[in-house]
């Protein structure tokens, strides 16, 4: 599969049904060494109160991808976990 590929599929979580983002808003994390995708990382659109605090992002691991449809990829993350929002400022 190529990086273009996946551009413009929303990212679906599987244990809520909520919609997270879409790969051309996102960022990919690429092992330099391999080429392979280590996560993708998704901004927060937080609402109003985002514009002035520190900005917040959501990474998935690649690993957390279950399936990628022609218009979806699928992934499985518990959202209410920190393990996967960082704070960028």
């Amino acid at each position: 599969m190529r990086l273009s590929d996946l551009i413009g599929k929303d990212i679906i979580n599987i244990s809520d049904g909520a919609r997270l983002g879409t790969v051309g808003d996102s960022d990919l994390i690429i092992d330099e060494e391999t080429g392979f995708i280590e996560s993708i990382v998704l901004p927060n659109n937080g609402g109003f109160l985002g514009m002035w605090g520190g900005r917040s992002q959501m990474v998935i691991p690649w690993q957390a991808v279950k399936k990628i449809g022609s218009e979806v990829i699928v992934v499985e993350i518990d959202q209410n976990s920190s393990r996967y929002r960082s704070s960028v400022f």
